[in-house]
């Protein structure tokens, strides 16, 4: 006997679960939009090009800080208020793209935008496979985390082995894993989500967190994407 009850529920996680991934998504674009910006500033502000790049300490702290920021979100969200949640998650991308200023600075605008809508067309095809599969991705993540490790160690390699052959293939690599990262990380948001919404607990700080990571994903994926199609302005 069908009952109404039970689908009432159901439909009602689905349309909870819906718009906890709308939320997130706003919070990645909104994330996206920040640094960007930030980053089409800084580049087009000589003052500030001079002022960051040209002194080796402050350059040095605006390339770290974001990593503090992110250890810092991750180990004291629980604790923070939704305000300083809110501000630590917005001044990361703005800091992160005082870094992404560099990109602008050494590619056209024009392969930028290339690449960009590129990287959307697959960040967005492998969130939806992500939030739909039935498959569960939980077993890439022990491969995801040694991919990981292994793109850290071939890109420091590639400080000292000058080839565009390997920084080609780094760069194949780095799309595979980040492609990966992108359905992984939205289907284990989606699930963490489920969980939360079960207990009642404040959306918004997991949100943060779940955009936090989609975020990530996009931008690294949009920087070894740009290794195949960014035209350097001095080509």
């Amino acid at each position: 006997m069908f009952d109404n009850n039970n689908y009432d529920v159901h439909v009602m996680e689905i349309s909870q679960s819906r718009s906890f991934m709308q939320r997130v998504y706003a919070w990645v674009a909104l994330g996206l939009g920040v640094s960007s910006i930030t980053a089409y500033y800084v580049a087009m502000t000589p003052a500030l090009v001079h002022a960051i790049f040209g002194n080796t300490i402050l350059m040095l702290l605006v390339l770290f800080a974001p990593i503090g920021l992110i250890m810092y979100l991750g180990n004291r969200i629980a604790t923070m208020s939704v305000t300083a949640a809110v501000t630590v998650y917005l001044l990361f991308t703005a800091l992160f793209g005082i870094t992404l200023s560099s990109v602008v600075l050494a590619y056209t605008m024009q392969s930028i935008g290339v690449t960009l809508l590129v990287t959307a067309g697959m960040f967005s095809a492998m969130a939806v496979y992500g939030y739909f599969t039935k498959s569960d991705l939980s077993s890439l993540g022990d491969f995801l985390f040694m991919g990981l490790i292994g793109l850290i160690i071939a890109n420091f390699a590639g400080i000292f082995i000058k080839s565009a052959d390997f920084s080609l293939i780094t760069a194949a690599f780095g799309v595979m894993i980040f492609t990966l990262f992108t359905a992984y990380d939205v289907q284990q948001i989606k699930r963490a989500g489920s969980q939360m919404l079960a207990s009642n607990q404040d959306m918004l700080k997991v949100s943060l967190i779940g955009a936090l990571k989609l975020y990530l994903d996009f931008v690294n994926l949009f920087m070894y994407l740009l290794r195949f199609f960014g035209q350097k302005r001095n080509d």
